[in-house]
Formats: C-alpha cells, structure tokens, sequence
C-alpha cells in the first residue's frame, strides 16, 4: 500500500449541488493532485440528504467524474431517528475526527462557515481530545451567504450564541478566508454589530485575520474550444452561434430572472429578431418563473434547460449573443462574487449583463455592461445594445480583454496563492 505523505481534506457542498462553490471544491481538489498532495478526500453529504433538503441538483449522470487520487466521502448518519439533522452533521464531524488522527499530515479545507468550518472545529477539538498524534493545519473559507443567512439572522434576532458560535469557529482555524473584499467587509461589519450588542470583539480579530482568496475555476475548461465541437453542442440545442440570450445560475429570486424576462420582453431585440432566451438551471424558483415565462408574449422563445452539464456548459456560455444575469440582493441571499459570470468571461463569446450586486463588481471588473437592479428597461436597453449596436470588432475585442481579467481565478492561480500564504504547519504533540 502506498504510504500518504500529504492529504487535503476539503469538507463542502459537493457535486451534485448546484453551486459555484461546489465546482470551486472540485477545481482546487483537482489542482491539489498537481501541487504535492498525494490525495484529497472531499467530505460531504449525502445524495439523499441533498434531495431532501430541497436544494438544486444537476442530472447525476451531467456530473463529471473526479480524478483519480480523489475520494468523495459522504458519511452516513450516526443515531437514530429522533435527531435527524444533527444525525448528518455527527458523521461528518466524525469522519474528520477519524482523519486528523490516523498520521497523515494533513490540511482541512471548509467552505461554508455553517455548518462545515464548525464541524472543523469540532473535529479538531475531538482529535486532541482523543491523545493521538495530531498533523492537520485548518483553513476556513466564508463564501459569504453563511454570512448574509446565518450571522446576520442571529444579529438580527439578538441572539448572542448563534453568532459567537459561527464567528469563533471561524476565529479558531488556522487561517481564515473571504471569496471577495466584499465577503471580508460584511463579515466584519456584522462581526461588529455583534460586539455593540454583546461587548465581545470578534471584529478587531476578523480585521486582523480574514485575507480573501477568490474562487477557484478551471480555466482551461473554458478556453481554446474547438469550433466544430461547440456547433455540435449548440446543434443538439437547436441552437446556433450568436444566436440566443443566455442565462445560467440557480432559479431563486436572488437571480433576477424575473427582470430579465421582462426587460427581453421590452428589448428592440424582441421586436426585430427572432432570438430566443435560454434560461438554464433548477432551483426552488423554477415553477414560478416558467409560468410567468408562459404568460409572456414571448412564451414561444423562451426555453428552459434542467439538464445543462458541466461538459455543455462552456460551449453555451461561448456560443450566446449575450450572458445576462441581473443578481438582486435578497434578505436570504446576497451574490458574494459572481462565479458563473467569471466563467462566461474565460468562454469569450457575447458580452455579459448584470448588476453590482454584492461582491460582483470584483468577478467582472470594467468587463461587463452593468444595470441598476430590479430594472427591465435597464436590462432591455443592455440587451440591444450588446446585440445590435455593438460591432463584431468591438465584441471581440471586449471579450478578449474580459478573459484576460478573468483569468486571474484560474484554479492553479488562485490555489498556488492560498498555499504559498498559508504554508503547511508542523505539528508535534500538543497544539501550541
């Protein structure tokens, strides 16, 4: 058997969960295998656990399988019945506990504070616990919506524990990560509003602590399509190149694909072409907005796609006239970045629409036309203007320029920085 000299462990949404982070977890498991560690096991949750919570998944079939040297971990529940949540999370905690003390040095990597970077924690307390040798250095990355969702909620609510619970845990890793200089600024700023309610100081130590490190995408996946492949792909759609609006994200009203149909349905573009608007995704939204779509004077050219995989996505992404995404901050959620949109950016193709929502500003720097929210006219105003009163010089020269800026999030960029700052510690006997 081969001896492990270095493992990373990356505990996170995994595929099949539609999320940019998940694909984030998968680009810096496969980047890892290229930079020293022999292996990765990226722990997560169960498929019917997934389904169960309600959240948008990809076809598993759609799913592209990792590489070799990459275990994907989902424990199963611990307990019985009466405790059905906490059931899930005990396995996971205990399945961290089983791997930072077999000794394999080891780096644990949380996206999601809650409830991930808090089963780090946990675990981490029940490793020393045990009087094994522990060799595990922790990194915890805040995408932002744990944030928005959790934190916020709990300071809103007054409610000291929730919060001090998420923020200490946080605190207690060895490294503490932000996916934008947004994601930092409103962890802090509810950090603080903590401390005026309680009198605790959790914000001084994020200040201190919390460097960003934007998401990780494989940026190869997107460049140097081959052009007849990409006809292909568009072809089995029905679809041609240059030839459609395209959207591609989860469906919740945080997306702002309500706007967008109703800013295509006022666009010159619908009155003078027949372009259609593909909208590709699921989510808890999904009814709702093809009814609206149905009821649109439009219906006839609005398409939606449940089964875009990863492999098509590039080519779409490629292949559209435009990329519109109309982000909305919501109570719920707030876009902390903007994955899908660098993506579309590493595609080239059509220019992207969207807002500067959140942390989104950062995804696309000068490189897309921006809308105010909740604006359609915005939004139709945008859509003429990429498609008709924007020359095919201008198109690529804008899509040159947005892929050199996006690539700044390839994955072996991004993961080399995050290495390289926070180099492996060494540890012996008891933590220091």
């Amino acid at each position: 058997m081969t001896e492990i000299r270095n493992r990373l462990v990356i505990i996170v949404r995994a595929d099949p969960v539609i999320c940019g982070h998940s694909v984030e977890g998968r680009n810096l498991a496969e980047t890892a295998l290229t930079r020293g560690f022999d292996e990765v096991r990226i722990v997560t949750w169960p498929i019917e656990r997934l389904e169960a919570a309600g959240l948008p998944l990809k076809p598993l079939d759609t799913v592209l399988p990792y590489s070799p040297g990459i275990i994907v971990e989902r424990p199963a529940p611990v307990g019985d019945y009466k405790v059905p949540d906490g059931r899930y999370l005990a396995g996971i905690t205990g399945r961290l506990v089983e791997l930072f003390t077999d000794g394999v040095p080891t780096v644990a990597l949380s996206l999601y504070l809650s409830p991930h970077t808090i089963a780090v924690a946990d675990a981490v307390r029940a490793a020393w616990g045990t009087g094994l040798p522990v060799n595990v250095t922790t990194i915890a990355e805040a995408v932002g919506s744990d944030v928005t969702n959790v934190v916020r909620t709990a300071v809103e609510e007054g409610r000291l524990g929730a919060a001090a619970h998420i923020l200490s845990s946080y605190l207690s890793q060895d490294h503490c990560v932000a996916v934008s200089e947004y994601t930092r600024d409103l962890i802090i700023e509810e950090a603080q509003r903590v401390d005026e309610q309680h009198g605790t100081r959790f914000a001084e130590q994020c200040r201190d602590r919390i460097v960003v490190s934007y998401p990780a995408i494989d940026a190869a996946q997107y460049l140097d399509l081959d052009p007849a492949a990409k006809a292909a792909e568009l072809g089995a759609r029905g679809l041609v190149d240059d030839g459609y609006l395209f959207f591609l994200s989860r469906l919740t009203d945080a997306k702002g694909v309500d706007d967008l149909i109703a800013g295509f349905e006022r666009s010159e573009v619908a009155r003078t072409s027949e372009l259609p608007l593909v909208i590709a995704g699921r989510g808890p939204q999904a009814e709702a907005l093809k009814q609206l779509a149905a009821a649109s004077p439009l219906a006839h050219r609005i398409r939606f796609l449940e089964d875009v995989g990863d492999a098509e996505k590039p080519y779409l992404m490629a292949g559209c006239a435009a990329f519109v995404l109309p982000s909305k901050p919501r109570p719920e959620f707030v876009e902390t970045f903007g994955i899908a949109l660098a993506e579309k950016m590493l595609a080239g193709g059509g220019p992207v629409i969207t807002t500067l929502t959140g942390g989104i500003g950062e995804a696309i720097g000068d490189h897309a036309i921006v809308v105010p929210v909740n604006d359609p006219d915005a939004i139709a105003a945008a859509i003429d203007r990429a498609v008709l009163h924007t020359s095919a010089e201008e198109r690529r020269e804008w899509a040159e320029e947005a892929r050199a800026y996006a690539l700044q999030f390839d994955r072996h960029t991004v993961f080399d920085k995050l290495f390289d700052r926070f180099p492996r510690v060494e540890t012996e006997g008891v933590p220091a």
